[in-house]
């Protein structure tokens, strides 16, 4: 009896009023039914610019779309179904599905955007590493394969454990709102410091090996 007042006591602790139906476990809940969408159309969702969500994205606010930053040929946003907390992608506005369709302006800026990335994610969460990668058509793996992406994932040790592998679910600990509100709020001194850093080894290119060696 003890047993079951104090359990109803925990129970109580943690939610309102309302009575909903259920038994407290000792389970978390991972939910998110956002993806189902996404599941059910497959790799075939996008059949064009008219019906692609990054073309669309730019259109909406910077909240609206989670836009961390827009340039002036690729823009960054955080990706819906991250892998881990910070995970980035960056994407030409133009509807194009092939690294080889960039013009070299696009091509210089969707690397820069990527290395400013790397700086970001570093400065608000340091990661012991990342993963950056671009997943050509369909056969190789790209979810949205019409509109070129690249992804920017932040790495630490242990983000890989059995539940990922077993189960297929990633746990996030923290928010889409607060992780992109973090990096919004840094990409500036993100992008000002990776300036300087590339100004140095114009100087000096022995610079930039001699820094990480100290």
């Amino acid at each position: 009896m003890d047993q079951e007042r104090d359990v109803a006591g925990g129970a109580d602790a943690e939610t309102d009023d309302f009575p909903l139906a259920g038994v407290p476990d000792a389970f978390q809940r991972l939910w998110n039914p956002h993806r189902i969408a996404y599941m059910r159309r497959g790799q075939d969702q996008v059949s064009g610019a008219e019906d692609c969500p990054f073309c669309a994205g730019p259109r909406r606010s910077d909240d609206e779309s989670l836009i961390v930053h827009r340039g002036h040929h690729c823009y960054v946003l955080l990706n819906l179904y991250p892998y881990n907390p910070g995970h980035l992608l960056v994407c030409p506005y133009r509807h194009v599905p092939d690294l080889t369709d960039l013009t070299l302006a696009e091509s210089q800026e969707f690397i820069r955007l990527s290395q400013v990335a790397m700086v970001a994610l570093r400065t608000v969460a340091a990661p012991g590493g990342f993963n950056l990668g671009l997943n050509q058509g369909k056969d190789g793996g790209a979810g949205i394969s019409a509109h070129l992406h690249q992804h920017v994932v932040p790495r630490w040790g242990g983000d890989g454990n059995f539940l990922p592998i077993i189960a297929q679910t990633k746990n996030m600990a923290q928010t889409l709102g607060e992780t992109h509100r973090m990096l919004h709020d840094v990409w500036d001194d993100a992008a000002r410091s990776f300036a300087e850093q590339q100004a140095r080894s114009e100087r000096d290119p022995r610079a930039r090996v001699e820094e990480g060696e100290a």
